[in-house]
């Protein structure tokens, strides 16, 4: 392979996945990891990734303004969080992950709907304090370099005092049988929580990464009430989660 289709490869994968280890991409493209580091260390030279210990995150992921060109699938994801908005509604209690799918949810957010938010992701939090009628509440605590989402024991002693309505959540790997799945322990900690308090839960995903799973399990796929894509519901590979019981948006 080609230094340039590899970069290309470890450009998509560190965009789709938003963080990325040098052991795991030595493993998939079958290369050193010498290589891999030398790979990332250009791409961040070029500015496409943010080179960190271990591996890189996207780019997108680490903007602190809103930049819609710096976002990976951005219309596809625009797309999804319009399809999104039908499912709240005035009075819930909603209960959002962070990421670049749920922050464009926050950003085309109707003014008028009245809506209580809690989030973890700080990113959200300042995008929903711009709403003029709906009510944010961040929850505090140990931010995590690498996801931008608060983590650790008193977050999820908060989470377990809620009953939202709903949750919005993005993934970084979906799978029809394996479920939800992450590589951050931490992360996937949060995660857990805010499924297991909410009583709906709606995964927002690009198509990307449907039929992917990653090292630690979230959740299995009948945690899940609604699965919303780019793609029509009626699509092929969608298939799959609709009979596992998920209502494709």
């Amino acid at each position: 392979m080609l230094k340039k289709e590899r970069q290309a490869l470890i450009l998509r994968e560190v965009n789709l996945r938003n963080k990325v280890l040098h052991t795991d991409l030595s493993k998939q493209l079958n290369v050193s990891e010498d290589t891999i580091r030398r790979d990332l260390q250009e791409l961040s030279e070029e500015g496409k990734v943010v080179k960190v210990r271990g591996g890189a995150l996207s780019k997108s992921f680490h903007v602190h303004s809103y930049q819609g060109a710096e976002i990976y699938k951005y219309q596809e994801k625009t797309s999804i969080a319009r399809k999104t908005i039908p499912l709240l509604s005035d009075g819930m209690l909603v209960l959002i992950s962070g990421g670049t799918t749920t922050l464009e949810v926050a950003r085309i957010l109707p003014s008028d709907l009245q809506i209580t938010f809690y989030t973890p992701s700080l990113l959200i939090a300042l995008q929903l304090a711009e709403h003029p009628n709906s009510e944010t509440i961040f929850i505090g605590g140990r931010i995590s370099k690498n996801a931008k989402i608060s983590t650790g024991g008193e977050v999820v002693s908060t989470l377990r005092g809620i009953r939202p309505d709903i949750c919005l959540m993005g993934t970084n790997s979906i799978d029809p049988r394996i479920g939800l799945t992450d590589t951050d322990w931490e992360v996937v900690d949060v995660k857990k929580a805010m499924i297991q308090v909410s009583q709906k839960v709606a995964i927002l995903t690009i198509s990307d990464k449907l039929d992917s799973t990653q090292k630690i399990q979230i959740a299995p796929i009948n945690n899940i009430d609604y699965l919303v894509t780019e793609l029509a519901p009626t699509t092929d590979v969608l298939k799959p989660y609709s009979k596992a019981g998920l209502t494709i948006i």
